[in-house]
């Protein structure tokens, strides 16, 4: 699939849930390769604005070529976890319409070998999002601490034989550095004694590594946090997760937000004293036979849609 090409999943139903006021205010918070920001730019009025933000310096420069003359949009090298002070700076608080997520990684990353996201094509162990800054996979798999390394495993890949593994990596890597990809995923899958049916051994190792190597979940519950800041009475956020961790911590952050302060039971308060802040709308929607037929990496998202009170 070529860069152009990256299929945007749950597209038209993201697109949908977020746009209420054509001439409003949206933020894509996860611009990727613009496939749900070129939507909703065409969906906008003439009073429409649209706020990207990517860390991925790659991103930016797609962001440029495609929607440099596009006066409705401006694209940001940022995280979205700095959502609000974008905001902020452009003296729109509590004024944003929409907040669109678009979790994990995008098509291009994982296809480019050179990106280091991969297990299946060889390249330099990188993972960074933002490949401008902060540390490689390579720089923390060869110095971190065999329990620290076990312990990134089980929570953030909910790996089994994290410890096995942490241990294989550690004896590996006091032979030889580990530097590329599937010099990593030889190792794993060497150290991982029960493979799951359809799933490559080195899956669960590698989300867990990437989501670290970004601090993924961090920056995840800061941006959950901040979109109640800045969004308006009214206004939505829209989230795509492709990972049970994600869309645990998505669904939490909106039920805890329904619910309001967390009282003790039988103490007599009124609705508005409970200070609930969003709505959920719907249900979670998952893709369809027409999109999993079209595109088999949209068969684990999750979209869950909330509006502020």
């Amino acid at each position: 699939m070529a860069e152009q090409d990256h299929y945007s999943v749950l597209l038209g139903e993201a697109v949908e849930l977020l746009l209420q006021d054509k001439d409003g205010f949206y933020i894509d918070g996860t611009f990727g390769r613009g496939g749900h920001s070129g939507e909703i730019v065409k969906a906008l009025g003439s009073g429409g604005r649209l706020l990207a933000i990517d860390k991925d310096p790659a991103a930016i420069a797609v962001a440029e070529q495609r929607f440099g003359a596009e006066p409705r949009f401006e694209i940001a090298h940022a995280s979205f976890a700095d959502m609000q002070a974008l905001v902020q700076d452009r003296g729109r608080m509590d004024q944003v319409d929409g907040v669109l997520l678009d979790l994990g990684v995008s098509s291009p990353q994982l296809d480019e070998a050179q990106r280091g996201f991969s297990f299946m094509q060889d390249g330099p162990l990188d993972m960074r999002m933002d490949s401008s800054a902060g540390m490689t996979a390579e720089q923390w798999l060869n110095t971190a601490k065999e329990q620290e390394i076990a312990q990134v495993l089980k929570d953030f890949g909910e790996e089994r034989f994290a410890k096995r593994i942490a241990r294989a990596i550690v004896r590996e890597r006091g032979a030889k550095t580990i530097n590329r990809t599937l010099q990593l995923a030889n190792i794993v899958a060497e150290a991982n004694p029960a493979w799951e049916k359809g799933k490559n051994p080195a899956t669960r190792s590698f989300q867990a590594i990437r989501i670290y190597i970004n601090n993924e979940l961090g920056d995840l519950q800061t941006a959950l946090e901040q979109s109640l800041a800045v969004l308006k009475p009214g206004g939505r956020l829209v989230v795509i997760s492709f990972h049970s961790l994600e869309d645990r911590m998505v669904k939490r952050f909106i039920r805890r937000q329904e619910k309001g302060a967390p009282l003790p039971a039988g103490l007599p308060v009124t609705e508005d004293q409970l200070g609930k802040t969003m709505r959920s709308i719907g249900r979670a929607v998952k893709a369809g036979a027409e999109e999993l037929s079209e595109n088999v990496r949209s068969r684990s998202a999750v979209l869950r849609a909330a509006e502020k009170l």
